[in-house]
């Protein structure tokens, strides 16, 4: 095994904890092949980000399912950035499209920003809207709404009357777990929007890292048979994900990194 980064291990720790609740510094260090004390910075600096709960001996899930938008926005960096060149192939130029808010989709706007031009972009992230506004073909509606500081987007009735009255070309969301029931989120209020987003589009694209596979949330939002496209860094491999996927005739979308290997 190849000695890895800080962040390499880091974004190791916290894909383990998506997978098990609690995980042993002694067994982390033997995995990663470092020494215990390079464990103890490890989660002291995670849980200091507010992305673990540190324990006697190792370390648990956070009580909340995330961390703020931009806590996440530091994980699975790569990954991300190798969804965002491929959700990329499928938005034309001069296409209408609405990005939801989160952590993946604020990747995407980035990608869009720099390759697409005359797009008209709407959107309940501010962070979003700052993003493709830097390039200056592409025109920006922000939502209105109840502002959410910690996810930097805007949510509730405004929002949703809003949002019922446009159509896009394009619909590009996130998710905080995809199970066979469809796309969670770990905010009710939050997810009550996205289920009003995701029906506004001919073509729903769904952003997700491996890290989301079977991880549940408060609020189921939306059914597969709602989403068109599914793209993530690795090929799902929940049986009961996978069953739901393809009685839905969800295309899945595995992005390649620049080497050919999966993200």
């Amino acid at each position: 095994m190849a000695r890895l980064s800080k962040t390499e291990r880091q974004q190791k720790i916290i894909a383990e904890l998506q997978a098990t609740p609690t995980i042993r510094a002694l067994d982390l260090a033997k995995d990663l092949q470092v020494s215990t004390e390079t464990i103890r910075r490890d989660l002291e600096e995670l849980e200091a980000k507010g992305l673990i709960n540190r324990t006697y001996g190792g370390a648990s899930r956070p009580l909340s399912p995330d961390g703020d938008v931009g806590q996440r926005e530091q994980l699975f960096v790569r990954e991300r950035e190798n969804i965002a060149r491929e959700v990329s192939r499928f938005v034309n130029h001069g296409d209408v499209i609405i990005i939801a808010g989160g952590s993946t989709t604020l990747h995407v706007a980035r990608r869009l920003a720099a390759e697409k031009h005359d797009l008209l972009v709407v959107t309940d992230s501010f962070a979003v809207a700052e993003t493709v506004a830097t390039n200056s073909t592409i025109r920006v509606q922000m939502c209105p709404g109840t502002y959410n500081a910690r996810e930097r987007c805007v949510f509730g009735t405004d929002t949703i009357n809003f949002v019922e009255r446009v159509y896009a070309n394009h619909i590009i969301l996130g998710t905080s777990g995809l199970t066979k029931d469809g796309l969670c989120s770990a905010d009710y209020d939050i997810g009550s929007t996205y289920s009003a987003i995701i029906k506004r589009g001919s073509a729903v694209t769904v952003v997700a890292d491996h890290s989301k596979i079977a991880q549940t949330g408060v609020h189921t939002f939306a059914s597969w048979s709602e989403v068109t496209r599914l793209v993530t860094d690795q090929p799902p491999y929940d049986e009961e994900l996978i069953g739901s996927l393809k009685l839905a005739r969800v295309e899945v979308v595995v992005a390649q990194d620049m080497w050919g290997n999966g993200g």
